[in-house]
């Protein structure tokens, strides 16, 4: 019955809208008998999650000149404390080149892992589900830009059933902020290309304050409330600047994002343009049924925002907390959410903290804990029953800090619900790899059904 709802979905994915396969995508969940649950704290809610201890975690990861092979790579880490590899890398796939190795996400099925390249605009296709210890490149996208009608710098990879959603940061005309959502299959193949709304054409979105810059940068689905999210940042001509001399730039530092777009998520369309002024960044949403919010943390301002749906159904924006001193400028990068969402996990680059937030009321945030992981921290993942948090370092090649305070480190701790333990952690320039930027978790128990099966057929084969 469960391969008979499988091979159905996957067949009517091609064909049917969104909305109809979001709906039975929901009611095969209700029944219990789909596959396609909540994931890790920061993914698509379309995917199987790891509910236990994950086995590995893939670390996409930038080149550096003069270090190893000098190429972009997927970087695979054991980090099942019951395995002998524990805490060692066991698998380094280069790409080739420097691409500007940024975000990565799986498909709906979990089987590829997509990542991109900001500078290069490829995206490259792992097969994570053949060997999950080893994955390999299974396809390298090239034609994103002209594909997509001149979108640059394929970001965000988030998955929808059947489908890849790919948020652009910029654009091939003038390199700024002006950009697109752009819409792939699962088989990598380009369907369409949704421009976010400006001031000269909102698409049918309401402006709700002074901004509609056109910009992106993150994107999440609230499937439940048929909405989906998008954020914004800056263009191809600042992240590719050197980070000293864009904070000199008066005109580079006015190319920033100050927005957040609400869309229909079934039709694709902009509903609403919020003011969120400073770069919002990553957005995470709540997972339980009854909580309709989003946070998202803005950059050159230093606070937590909330997106939220109040009693009357009207969705809005509101500043929620602050993050650090902002005056001091501490540059908020990634944030995680606990799957019970009671805490949320942000780090700030600059002075290389984490910090957790008590989110049990999402409106009052209070900051509970910090610590200080390195002289720089740009990602953090949490797991899904919160006991494990992982950071890595890198921001962006030319933003990343100089000489003695470049540290580039994947970490691992443990959470106990008050202070965090580290476990253990790689130096990446030291194993000459490179800079580590984004995560995702594997776990052989997502495929073992998968290689049950292939174990049958071959042993078939053999009898008969």
């Amino acid at each position: 019955m469960r391969d008979i709802i499988k091979k159905s979905t996957k067949a009517v994915s091609a064909w049917l809208t969104t909305g109809t396969v979001s709906l039975i995508t929901m009611t095969l969940l209700s029944l219990g008998m789909g596959t396609v649950q909540a994931d890790e704290t920061c993914m698509s809610p379309y995917m199987a999650k790891i509910v236990g201890q994950e086995d590995y975690v893939y670390v996409w990861t930038l080149g550096m000149e003069g270090l190893g092979d000098e190429q972009d790579k997927l970087v695979t880490v054991d980090v099942n404390p019951n395995s002998a590899l524990y805490g060692k890398v066991i698998n380094s796939l280069s790409v080739g080149g420097r691409n500007e190795a940024h975000h990565s996400g799986f498909t709906d099925d979990r089987n590829y892992l997509w990542a991109g390249g900001l500078d290069t605009n490829k995206i490259f296709i792992f097969d994570v589900h053949t060997n999950p210890a080893k994955p390999r490149l299974h396809k390298t996208i090239t034609s994103f830009t002209a594909k997509s009608g001149g979108v640059v710098g394929p970001h965000t990879m988030y998955a929808l059933p059947g489908r890849m959603m790919i948020t652009g940061l910029s654009n091939n005309k003038d390199h700024g902020g002006r950009t697109a959502l752009v819409e792939y299959t699962n088989e990598g193949e380009y369907i369409t290309t949704h421009w976010m709304p400006t001031d000269s054409n909102l698409n049918g979105a309401v402006k709700t304050g002074k901004y509609a810059d056109g910009y992106g940068y993150d994107v999440r689905a609230l499937p439940r409330r048929n909405v989906m999210l998008t954020s914004s940042f800056t263009g191809w001509s600042n992240y590719m600047m050197d980070f000293g001399k864009m904070l000199k730039d008066p005109e580079a530092m006015k190319r920033f994002g100050n927005t957040v777009v609400l869309w229909n998520l079934h039709t694709r369309q902009p509903k609403k343009v919020f003011d969120v002024p400073g770069a919002p960044l990553e957005l995470r949403c709540a997972w339980d049924p009854n909580h309709n919010y989003c946070f998202t943390s803005t950059a050159l301002t230093s606070k937590i925002w909330l997106i939220y749906e109040d009693d009357k159904g009207v969705w809005n924006a509101k500043e929620v907390a602050d993050i650090g001193d902002p005056s001091k400028i501490p540059l908020p990068v990634d944030i995680s959410i606990q799957s019970n969402d009671k805490m949320l996990w942000v780090n700030t680059f600059m002075d290389g903290m984490t910090r957790g937030f008590d989110i049990s009321d999402p409106f009052h945030p209070k900051q509970v804990y910090s610590k200080k992981i390195a002289s720089q921290v740009n990602m953090v993942s949490s797991s899904w029953d919160g006991k494990r948090l992982y950071y890595t370092s890198s921001l962006l090649a030319n933003w990343d800090k100089k000489g003695d305070q470049n540290e580039q480190f994947f970490k691992s701790y443990q959470w106990d619900g008050k202070q965090l333990t580290e476990k253990f952690s790689i130096d990446f320039i030291k194993e000459k790899l490179g800079r580590p930027h984004q995560m995702r978790f594997g776990a052989k128990s997502l495929y073992a059904n998968k290689q049950s099966e292939v174990s049958k057929n071959i042993l078939g084969l053999l009898t008969n």
